[in-house]
């Protein structure tokens, strides 16, 4: 049963992924990366990592796409005027997907590492304070420097839409 859910949510995150590249309106695109968002907090519970799904949906899905929805609602943007199809780039676009793709497949065949099964849980695991002890030890500057990031992200933002007093 958690074999068909995974492939369900992979395909629900998948098919979101192209409403986020595929959709004109800005809103919408959000939207379909919140329901991205979503699925792959899913698939997270589904291979048992229950803390990285749970952090999943309340950090992007809630407050960085909240973030991201303030931002498109700031600066007005309007829905993308359709465009001439570009063929050279469609077909360039096709065949860097398909080498991705075989090189994923040939990979994947030749290391039976990816066919194991994974091995059952030895007793309970502490999903918080792992996670918790490496996030703070391991990658205590890259999580600050993110911190910091989205901030003057965010202000560079609300200045850019600022409008000017003439």
């Amino acid at each position: 049963m958690s074999l068909i859910l995974f492939w369900i949510f992979a395909a629900i995150m998948l098919a979101a992924g192209l409403g986020v590249v595929l959709s004109r309106k800005p809103v919408n695109s959000a939207m379909c990366l919140v329901v991205a968002f979503v699925a792959l907090a899913a698939l997270f519970i589904t291979l048992d990592a229950f803390f990285i799904g749970i952090i999943q949906v309340l950090v992007y899905a809630g407050a960085v796409m909240v973030l991201f929805l303030f931002i498109i609602m700031l600066l007005d943007l309007k829905s993308e005027s359709t465009r001439k199809l570009n063929i050279p780039a469609c077909v360039g676009g096709v065949l860097v997907v398909g080498g991705f793709v075989g090189c994923l497949v040939k990979v994947i065949a030749s290391n039976p590492a990816f066919h194991a099964t994974k091995p059952a849980l030895s007793g309970p695991v502490d999903d918080v304070r792992e996670v918790g002890m490496i996030l703070f030890a391991d990658f205590n500057m890259p999580f600050q420097i993110i911190g910091v990031l989205l901030l003057v992200s965010t202000v560079g933002v609300v200045l850019l839409s600022k409008r000017q007093l003439e």
